[in-house]
């Protein structure tokens, strides 16, 4: 819902602000007044491409700034969270037109591209004015509003569920086949590798023992010389360490006899002297077993280089080398029934294209009755709408093989709407052949099409605002009221904004908005302002009335005004 349209330096305009309220909001004025120029901002607003020469004459830029309620609509808040736009319920479009040509567009004060404005648009609102219609006209579209129309939850989840198990079966079975073709290289090169693996038997945390053994062989000799000095120094010597301490401790012993304070002392030294002869004989027996054993050294250096060589081929660890190496063999062995898969696959796809296929006519026969339905509730609406000889059809066809999704189902694209494309057309006269929406030549004509369409489509669609202008084209009288009834019951689904000539049309306004045209300072300026209860029956007389307004075109619009008021309550 469009709650606030804030426009600066555009066309005539210098400034202008409009509150628009739920319901039908009507926009009345002289001709030539700038009433078209509201739809023409909001447009801008939307997406369109900007014109630098409804920049403001004198000024640089122009700007328009929409302030939109969107409530719970789950799709719209969808679209903005992909776009990256932090949105509650309100959302804030701003455009800025440079002279120069060039725009910028911003959603809730974010930098987006115009193209994000037209994605949003649908969503926002729905522009009929001049053949420059959104959603309706958008033949893309039409085959939301018919599934809506007929309800066709039930028979459209089916579908959307075949296609996605349909997809997954026809990947499967590609992927399978494509890799098909290099089975054989592929299982030569598993089994080599797994040969490559199984022959080197590497072991995790081997290159560490390795590494520490052949420090040990590299450096023997020093290692031998130096465990044999310490055990010659400790033990061995004449003048022994431990010999020394033996003597020691032998002088302090008989000392502790006469002095008990040196017992610990003596406890200690002795202990010492243990520990000094076992580490004496282990020294020794360190010495006596460690040689120098040349080719043991190559062989460690030779299979450490090896296995290096396969954790750079296959992992930075022989942990991963272990599990390239699991990975090899599960791949192998899936490889070796490739034949029994791509069979399971084939018979996958087959039942995947039968369902598929029974959804899809489920889908079509449900949407074939509710097109004539749909049809038929359309032509009827415009019958009242001053448009006796007009026919809509609603056309469902199979979809066009250009725009198709790659799957196909007995000749026929399929994606997981089903097979079909639905298209809104139209006959405005007896006779002539039913056409798309966007080729009706008349705009007022196309406005009276879009009307009956949403008059018969109620809730179904896209929420936001309705805007219509042209809609009262070559219409009158009787039809001139219909119009404005049909407007009032639109509006109680979905915001409406219209602008009018017809006074049949502005009695049933919710809220009714007068632009006036002046001249300030030598400059022409759009003014808009919403009527209190007087003005309105003030502007609607003069709207039946002309220039001069009587007591008679008063008493005529109080009257109007009554009528549309019970109307709008019966």
């Amino acid at each position: 819902m469009l709650r606030l349209l804030h426009i600066k330096n555009f066309a005539i305009i210098d400034r202008l602000e409009v509150e628009l309220e739920t319901g039908l909001n009507v926009v009345t004025g002289e001709t030539g007044a700038g009433k078209s120029i509201l739809v023409a901002a909001l447009q801008l607003v939307l997406g369109a491409k900007g014109r630098s020469e409804v920049v403001r004459t004198g000024e640089d830029h122009a700007l328009v700034e929409a302030l939109f309620e969107i409530g719970e609509d789950a799709t719209l808040k969808t679209k903005l969270a992909d776009a990256g736009v932090d949105c509650d319920d309100e959302l804030i479009v701003r455009r800025i037109l440079r002279e120069s040509g060039r725009t910028r567009a911003y959603l809730n004060d974010r930098l987006s591209a115009a193209g994000q404005l037209v994605e949003l648009a649908p969503g926002l609102a729905d522009i009929s004015s001049q053949h420059q219609a959104h959603t309706l006209v958008d033949a893309s579209t039409h085959l939301g509003y018919l599934d809506a129309f007929g309800a066709v939850d039930k028979e459209l989840s089916a579908m959307r569920h075949a296609y996605t198990q349909l997809s997954r079966a026809t990947t499967e079975l590609r992927d399978l086949q494509a890799a098909a073709h290099n089975r054989l290289e592929r299982e030569d090169l598993l089994r080599f590798q797994l040969m490559e693996i199984d022959e080197l038997k590497p072991v995790e945390g081997e290159l560490l023992a390795l590494e520490t053994e052949r420090q040990k062989l590299r450096h023997a000799e020093r290692l031998a010389t130096a465990a044999a000095s310490a055990e010659e120094a400790l033990y061995a010597a004449d003048r022994s360490i431990c010999g020394t301490l033996g003597r020691i401790v032998n002088e302090l012993s008989e000392l502790s006899t006469l002095d008990p304070q040196l017992e610990p002392v003596v406890s200690t030294l002795t202990d010492s002297q243990t520990q000094l002869q076992e580490a004496a004989r282990d020294l020794g027996s360190y010495a006596r077993e460690i040689t120098f054993d040349p080719a043991r050294l190559d062989t460690v250096e030779e299979r450490m280089a090896r296995l290096k060589r396969m954790q750079r081929k296959y992992g930075g660890s022989l942990g991963q080398v272990l599990a390239k190496r699991e990975q090899a063999a599960e791949e192998l062995a899936s490889l070796e029934h490739y034949d029994a898969r791509i069979d399971a696959a084939r018979e996958a796809l087959g039942l995947a294209e039968k369902s598929a296929s029974v959804c899809a006519q489920a889908l079509r026969t449900r949407r074939m009755e509710a097109a004539g339905r749909l049809g038929d509730a359309i032509s009827v609406e415009l019958r009242t709408l001053g448009m006796g000889d007009a026919e809509v059809v609603v056309e469902v066809a199979s979809q066009d093989e250009r725009r198709g999704t790659g799957l196909e189902i007995e000749g026929m694209r399929l994606s997981e709407t089903g097979t079909d494309r639905v298209e809104f057309l139209i006959a405005p006269n007896k006779g002539e052949k039913a056409r798309p929406l966007r080729n009706v030549a008349s705009g007022g004509e196309l406005s009276r099409a879009m009307l009956a369409i949403k008059r018969v489509l109620g809730n179904v669609g896209p929420g936001g605002l309705y805007v219509f202008d042209e809609v009262d084209s070559g219409v009158g009288g009787a039809v001139a009221e219909v119009l404005g009834r049909k407007l009032a019951e639109v509006a109680r689904h979905r915001q409406v904004l219209c602008i009018t000539h017809l006074a049949q049309i502005a009695v049933y306004a919710d809220a009714h908005f007068r632009v006036h045209k002046e001249v300030c300072d030598g400059r022409t300026r759009s003014t808009i302002v919403r009527l209190t209860e007087g003005e309105r029956q003030e502007e609607i007389a003069r709207m039946l009335g002309g220039v001069t307004v009587t007591d008679r075109t008063r008493a005529a619009a109080t009257d109007m005004m009554s009528a549309a008021e019970q109307a709008r309550s019966g």
